[in-house]
C-alpha cells in the first residue's frame, strides 16, 4: 500500500515537471527584459514588410534600412511609450515629419509613415516572430496602412519599437527621393507637406521643392 501511494505521488511529480518544464522546487528562469528585445523585434518587422512588398508588387523598390528613419522612428515610438499615448502627433504637436526636419534641413522627399502598439504578458517569455508577425498583419488589414507599407516608389526604411508597462509601440517610416533638390539660395526654408496618401505624391511635379509626408 505505501509502495502504491509512492507511485503515485512520484507520476504526480513527473507530470508536473512536465508541465511547467521546471523541476519542482527550483524557481522559474526570468524572461529577458522586454526592452532587450526591441532591436530584433524591429528587424524582424522590417524583414516582413519588405517580403509582402514584393509579394503584393515584385517591381516595388527594394527598401534599405536608413539610420537617420530608424533614430526618428525610435524617438517617435519612445515618446509615444514615455507619455502613453498612441498617434501620429504628440501631445506637442509634433510628429516625425517635424525631428526630420530639425535633424536633416536638407531632408527632401516623400516621408511615409505607420505605427502600431501591441499588449503582451509581463514576465511572460516574448516570441519575437509571432510578435513581428502581429505587427505587420495589423498593418495588412487596414487598406491605408498597407498601401503606405506597399507603395513602390519608397526605397528607404525605418523600424522604431519601445516598450512600456504591458504595451510596445512600433513606428515605421518609408521614403523617396521626389527629385533633386532645389538651389537652398532660392527656395529658403524647406518644410514637409502631408499628403492623404503616398500616391498623392505622383501628383507632384517633379520639381516641387517639398516632399510629401504621408500620414496613416
Amino acid at each position: 500500500m505505501h509502495i502504491a501511494r509512492a507511485g503515485i505521488v512520484a507520476a504526480a511529480l513527473s507530470a508536473a515537471v512536465a508541465c511547467t518544464g521546471v523541476p519542482i522546487g527550483r524557481p522559474a528562469p526570468v524572461p529577458p527584459d522586454p526592452a532587450t528585445l526591441m532591436p530584433a523585434l524591429e528587424q524582424r518587422i522590417f524583414d516582413l514588410v519588405e517580403a509582402e512588398r514584393l509579394r503584393i508588387d515584385p517591381k516595388a523598390k527594394m527598401l534599405v534600412l536608413d539610420s537617420e528613419l530608424v533614430g526618428v522612428a525610435r524617438t517617435h515610438s519612445t515618446d509615444m511609450a514615455t507619455k502613453n499615448y498612441f498617434g501620429h502627433a504628440g501631445p506637442d504637436g509634433r510628429t516625425t515629419a517635424d525631428i526630420i526636419m530639425d535633424r536633416d534641413q536638407d531632408f527632401q522627399g516623400l516621408l511615409g509613415e505607420n505605427i502600431a502598439a501591441q499588449h503582451f504578458v509581463p514576465d511572460y517569455p516574448i516570441d519575437v516572430d509571432v510578435l513581428a508577425h502581429h505587427f505587420v498583419e495589423s498593418w495588412l488589414a487596414s487598406p491605408p496602412h498597407k498601401d503606405n507599407l506597399a507603395f513602390a516608389a519608397y526605397d528607404r526604411s525605418g523600424v522604431g519599437a519601445a516598450v512600456s508597462g504591458n504595451t510596445i509601440y512600433v513606428t515605421q517610416l518609408f521614403a523617396a527621393e521626389m527629385g533633386p533638390p532645389p538651389p537652398k539660395s532660392k527656395t529658403g526654408p524647406r518644410h514637409v507637406s502631408q499628403l492623404a496618401s503616398p500616391h498623392a505624391a505622383e501628383s507632384l511635379p517633379p520639381e516641387s521643392p517639398a516632399g510629401g509626408y504621408a500620414k496613416h
